[in-house]
């Protein structure tokens, strides 16, 4: 019971925290950032979105001790690898659903390929590796991510064990597998002719190498241990086509990875949950769903109490 009592008291500090003050922000690379560009621009945040991310963070917010499922996901919001949002809507719905969230700040275009693999590798390492830290069970975290945020996280769902996410960090050796995967109007593949053009510039520059573009079109890099996925996309979608999500899904049908898709007629790219979209602005109660197949919603006594 005293592991318990202990693990409890740490958790409710964080929430605490979290709810009544400013979130608490966990660097990435405390040892130093990986190819750190002293000269580039310097970062910058305009209405909430953040541009030449030069330091990687995490943002934490965590529900009450008593709301707690133990289950946790890693936030990539989205920005066309140009910026990134704060994250905080996403990560206040998972909060009110017991489940503690850590908001993905990565490097964009100023850094480009690898840098924001490198990074959501990080975060998936640093957040299992102090699982007990935080109050959350190692085996209950996921990815969730929309647009390129979206791409990011399949990334993580499929390159866990890429050689690029790696620095010779002995954090190096905790996995960096998602347990769950949940991606929203995501960037997929950096083919054409269904690529998010915008995205595979700022990530890959004018002319990418064709190896690149092999690695990064997610469809092509699914596993037959990839997490389970759960995919929501519109077929009025003007900026990222629709079929970036049905190839991965065909993908991941193929490798017999567990899957949802979710492919609404309606709904543009930002505005998915506006009531005038109709079913398209209930898909979180999809995820809300799919969450509980997974017994992801469902508190359990997980901690020791010897």
């Amino acid at each position: 019971m005293r592991l318990l009592r202990a693990a409890l008291v740490v958790v409710s500090i964080l929430a605490t925290g979290a709810a009544t003050a400013a979130p608490t922000v966990i660097p990435l690379w405390p040892e130093g950032v990986p190819g750190f560009k002293a000269d580039a621009p310097p970062e910058s945040r305009i209405d909430g979105r953040f541009t030449n991310v030069h330091h990687a963070t995490l943002t934490l917010y965590a529900p009450t001790p008593e709301k707690s499922t133990g289950a946790a996901f890693i936030v990539a919001p989205g920005g066309g690898y140009v910026r990134v949002t704060d994250g905080a809507n996403d990560a206040r719905w998972l909060v009110e659903h017991g489940i503690t969230a850590f908001v993905l700040k990565y490097r964009l275009n100023n850094y480009g390929h690898p840098a924001p693999l490198q990074d959501v590798l990080r975060a998936m390492r640093t957040v299992r590796s102090r699982a007990a830290e935080f109050g959350i069970r190692e085996d209950r975290i996921g990815v969730l991510g929309a647009s390129a945020g979206g791409h990011l996280a399949a990334c993580a769902a499929t390159l866990w064990e890429s050689p690029l996410g790696k620095t010779g960090h002995e954090l190096d050796g905790v996995s960096a597998r998602p347990n769950l995967a949940a991606l929203v109007y995501p960037v997929v593949t950096m083919e054409d002719p269904f690529v998010h053009s915008g995205s595979r510039r700022a990530l890959l520059g004018g002319n990418p190498a064709p190896e690149d573009i092999e690695l990064l079109s997610i469809e092509k890099q699914v596993r037959r241990d990839s997490p389970p996925f759960f995919i929501v996309a519109t077929m009025a979608d003007r900026s990222v086509p629709v079929e970036n999500s049905l190839r991965l899904y065909q993908a991941l049908r193929n490798a017999g990875v567990p899957a949802e898709l979710h492919a609404y007629s309606a709904g543009s790219h930002w505005n998915s949950l506006d009531p005038q979209y109709g079913p398209t602005a209930k898909w979180r109660d999809r995820f809300e769903e799919w969450l509980r197949f997974q017994q992801w919603l469902r508190f359990q006594q997980w901690l020791k109490t010897d």
